[in-house]
């Protein structure tokens, strides 16, 4: 986490670009089977594990990551940043009333010149670069975009170039209901088990086995299958 906000304060004061992402079982899953999902991620600048069980992934592999860096923590630790340095944030997706009351707190938190601009997650395809542009000309220094995988990533992938203006772009999935106080998070002794999963389900049964029993599932082989054939 350190050495992440390091890199992107760096990068912000020397006024250079880092397009961040971040990968999950769920997602890495999903890469397998979505190439342009997969081309998305990878040309990301900088990547983190967001998710416990890729990091257990990495050490039983031998090649052990150091630790899991959260998107909501590392966007949390980049807001108080932007507060500390004057910088600005863009907040782009979910539903109208929940980034609004995003917004909001972090006015009240902090300050309304910390916000450059916000928009919902709900547009067309047709509508994108328009979006972007705008994102582009608010004067953000920080571009958090809170939309499912792997819309998100071919978002800031393929409209990168429009968005190079802005020192540091992520996605940071469902991060904002949590903000808002639509969704709770998990307890910290959850987290740090592993377990966040496991309290997303409890919450959204019916919207989350699917994702959750097969992909499990499937990352938990994919694992397996390059353990053995090393």
């Amino acid at each position: 986490m350190q050495e992440t906000l390091d890199l992107v304060g760096e990068s912000i004061q020397n006024g250079e670009h880092i397009h961040h992402s971040v990968v999950n079982a769920g997602k890495i899953v999903l890469m397998h089977d979505d190439v342009k999902l997969c081309k998305s991620v990878n040309s990301a600048d900088l990547i983190n594990a967001d998710g416990q069980a890729v990091i257990w992934a990495s050490k039983l592999l031998g090649k052990p990551l150091k630790e899991r860096v959260a998107g909501i923590d590392l966007m949390q630790n980049l807001v108080e940043l932007a507060h500390q340095k004057n910088y600005k944030i863009y907040c782009l997706g979910a539903k109208e009333e929940v980034v609004s009351q995003v917004v909001s707190h972090y006015k009240e938190k902090y300050s309304p010149k910390i916000i450059a601009g916000y928009r919902n997650g709900y547009f067309t395809k047709e509508e994108e670069p328009k979006i972007a542009k705008e994102i582009a000309e608010s004067g953000a220094n920080i571009l958090f975009v809170a939309i499912t995988s792997p819309k998100k990533e071919n978002f800031l992938y393929e409209n990168r170039e429009t968005l190079k203006v802005v020192n540091f772009i992520m996605g940071v999935g469902g991060s904002f209901d949590v903000v808002s106080g639509l969704v709770k998070r998990a307890p910290l002794w959850m987290q740090r088990s592993g377990l966040e999963w496991f309290f997303r389900f409890i919450q959204e049964p019916k919207r989350m086995w699917k994702r959750y029993l097969i992909g499990n599932s499937k990352f938990i082989f994919l694992i397996l299958k390059e353990k053995f054939k090393k």
